[in-house]
């Protein structure tokens, strides 16, 4: 297998949806508790990524299996297919990536206590549910918001738990908190799935895969996805007010102008070979602008 079909299996660039998540959560634990915990947090990045990966592999995979449309998709379009990978090698990759991400987290649920545990489950559960049984969620309406609340919220939550689990307060109050900085990211990552399955309409209804576009239609999906851009920069305002993050954090609107190229390109054309990059350029300029200019208040 050479490093590209790798990367491309993997979906390397995807891989910025739990990155992104990662650095607000720190910076968030860093602005609000002044603490890090370098060793936990190094360990669940390496296992975040890791679960993220294998989820990607496993949607490549089921998605091989399961697909109607042989000769077009599984052959033509699904990377597995299309590269003439070996099941058994897959599968290894797949094990292999879940067993270390797993053995890390069983480490940090004893280093830090059982929330971490209940967190995991979760993570697990939807990463692995989103592609796999009757009804995966990734066929289904509700993929962008699993795909949103999962990297966007949890993987902020575990970050900021994991550097704080001694003095985290499992309260309305601080859960409402940590869901309020990183929503901009939740919705941007949503944002991301609404994308591919917006470019992906023609091949879901090939495949009998019955997602939130399916349901709303093209225009109407296209619509959300600019709504949800508005409403992040939204949230970004809503932290500044509430104090929860500084106030350079409202630096992350000059960002604006470029997603909005980045959102007209979609809006003009749904194509994922020219347009599916759009979400995730998104995520980074938005995401980073806001790590940078919440970075910037802490150190001045």
């Amino acid at each position: 297998m050479s490093k590209s079909v790798f990367l491309e299996l993997i979906e390397v660039k995807s891989l910025t949806a739990s990155i992104i998540p990662f650095i607000i959560g720190t910076l968030f634990t860093w602005y609000n508790y002044h603490t890090i915990d370098p060793v936990s947090a190094v360990l669940f990045f390496v296992a975040m990524l890791l679960f993220d990966a294998s989820v990607n592999v496993l949607d490549n995979f089921n998605h091989f299996l399961q697909a109607k449309d042989v000769d077009e998709y599984r052959n033509e379009t699904n990377i597995v297919g299309r590269a003439g990978l070996s099941k058994p090698v897959v599968l290894s990759i797949l094990i292999s990536f879940v067993g270390v991400a797993g053995l890390i987290g069983l480490y940090l649920v004893y280093r830090t206590g059982l929330p971490l545990l209940w967190m995991g489950m979760f993570c697990f559960a939807v990463g692995f549910l989103y592609t796999m049984g009757p009804k995966p969620i990734a066929d289904t309406p509700f993929g962008e918001f699993f795909s949103g609340v999962t990297m966007g919220f949890v993987i902020t939550l575990i970050v900021v738990y994991i550097n704080t689990y001694s003095v985290f307060a499992w309260d309305w109050a601080s859960v409402g908190k940590v869901f309020l900085v990183p929503l901009p990211n939740t919705l941007w990552i949503a944002n991301i799935m609404l994308d591919n399955n917006t470019c992906d309409l023609d091949e879901d209804i090939k495949n009998d895969r019955h997602t939130i576009v399916w349901y709303l239609g093209r225009k109407n999906s296209v619509n959300l996805f600019l709504g949800l851009n508005v409403l992040a920069y939204v949230a970004i305002v809503a932290a500044v007010v509430l104090k929860i993050a500084p106030w350079t954090t409202l630096l992350a609107l000059l960002s604006i102008p470029l997603v909005y190229k980045q959102a007209m390109l979609f809006a003009a054309k749904q194509v994922k070979t020219e347009t599916f990059i759009c979400s995730v350029k998104i995520l980074v300029i938005g995401g980073l602008a806001m790590s940078l200019s919440y970075w910037l208040g802490i150190i001045i």
